[in-house]
């Protein structure tokens, strides 16, 4: 009884997280016959004008309910098969119920990936719900009960979690949305200070106003889609400059939250690369998938370049520059399968980091070493090093 009755609860839980999603849609519906029929049809004499009206409406409602689709129906990525345990693993933590014995095991597994961050005490990240290493910036939602990579937050209005694999979409959807509400907003305006207006300047009372009226079907139309466009305008537009800001600086909600913790300690510009660059890692480099809901971002969502210099304790930088590059090949990382994209690579540096004189294999090698998810700082020529646990 105990397994079907918790089916059953998890069942009627599902079916309440999508109401948002239901309300919002019903609202939409109802704007859309609002505006089309009630004001562009019904009330808008001039053809011109009407046809710019619906032209316009049309486009921007497309790309609204597109990005909306996007970002509730695109599934939240989850971290690699390299981030979870093994069956051996599994066992050695469970054997071992000590806390400083299950870190040096998850120390041991951590060499072998790109994990930057910690946990507030600097040990390393693990969901003990998912048995999995914490890839850099990925958290465990309590709703979707799994890890999600970069993970923003968790909307109820979209019944999703915003993450690395959405949340371009989820971008789109308030820029769509806040142009959806301010076009109506303006070009409901006339007609509504119109009707207003047809009142009589006597009518000081909302059932005086909407008697005056002409129309008595348009009027509750118009009224009411002025007064809730502009109140949605109010709301998106805070929001959408909020997340505008995350995107510059290179942030999701919850590190603007709570700081990510490295190894030298919380930095809430670790991950930063600069304004440009921090918004090709959302958007992509092709300036034509920018205003497109169709996913665009650049990396794997379970490494990131950071900004940070993370020297190897045991082989400390020397003055004459970086660690040889044949330490770094006999060195290197082993990871991701699947490397980091071209286009993420391009966001660590401008230009190329090896000379003009120099040899095509160590053009690859050092290529290489760029997609294994390894530190930078933010300068042009990146420092390279291994990191090692002391």
């Amino acid at each position: 009884m105990a397994p079907s009755g918790s089916r059953i609860k998890r069942g009627c839980q599902r079916v309440l997280y999508w109401i948002p999603v239901l309300f919002i849609a019903a609202i939409v519906a109802w704007s859309y016959y609002a505006y089309v029929l009630q004001l562009c049809i019904e009330s808008i004499e001039d053809t011109g004008e009407k046809v710019v009206y619906l032209l316009v409406y049309h486009v921007v409602f497309v790309m609204f309910v597109w990005a909306y689709w996007q970002t509730i129906f695109t599934q939240p990525m989850n971290p690699l098969k390299e981030f979870q345990l093994s069956y051996s693993d599994k066992e050695l933590l469970e054997r071992d119920d000590r806390g400083e014995s299950q870190q040096e095991i998850l120390r041991r597994i951590a060499k072998e990936l790109p994990i930057n961050t910690r946990t507030n005490s600097g040990a390393i990240r693990f969901c003990d719900r998912c048995q999995l290493l914490k890839p850099d910036r990925c958290h465990h939602c309590s709703v979707c009960d799994k890890c999600i990579l970069k993970m923003d937050h968790h909307c109820p209005w979209v019944n999703n979690c915003v993450g690395f694999s959405n949340y371009k979409f989820f971008m789109l959807f308030l820029l769509y949305s806040l142009l959806y509400c301010l076009f109506v907003t303006a070009t409901d305006l006339k007609y509504f200070i119109k009707f207003w207006l047809a009142g009589g300047k006597a009518h000081f009372r909302l059932k005086e106003y909407l008697n005056g009226l002409p129309d008595t079907q348009a009027k509750f139309h118009i009224l009411f889609l002025f007064f809730s466009a502009s109140m949605f305008s109010v709301s998106l537009a805070s929001l959408f400059i909020y997340h505008c800001w995350l995107v510059c600086n290179n942030r999701s909600t919850l590190e603007a939250v709570r700081a990510p913790v490295f190894r030298h300690g919380t930095d809430k510009n670790g991950f930063s690369l600069g304004c440009g660059k921090n918004f090709r890692q959302v958007f992509g480099d092709k300036v034509k998938y920018w205003p497109v809901p169709v996913f665009s971002s650049s990396g794997d969502g379970c490494s990131f370049p950071t900004c940070l210099v993370n020297l190897d304790p045991e082989q400390p930088l020397s003055p004459a520059g970086p660690v040889p590059a044949t330490k770094i090949a006999a060195e290197g990382r082993q990871f991701p399968s699947k490397p980091l994209r071209e286009s993420q690579s391009r966001l660590l540096t401008s230009t190329p980091s090896w000379s003009d004189n120099e040899g095509a294999a160590d053009k690859d090698r050092k290529g290489n070493m760029t997609h294994h998810g390894l530190s930078t700082n933010c300068a042009s020529n990146p420092i390279i090093t291994i990191e090692h646990e002391a």
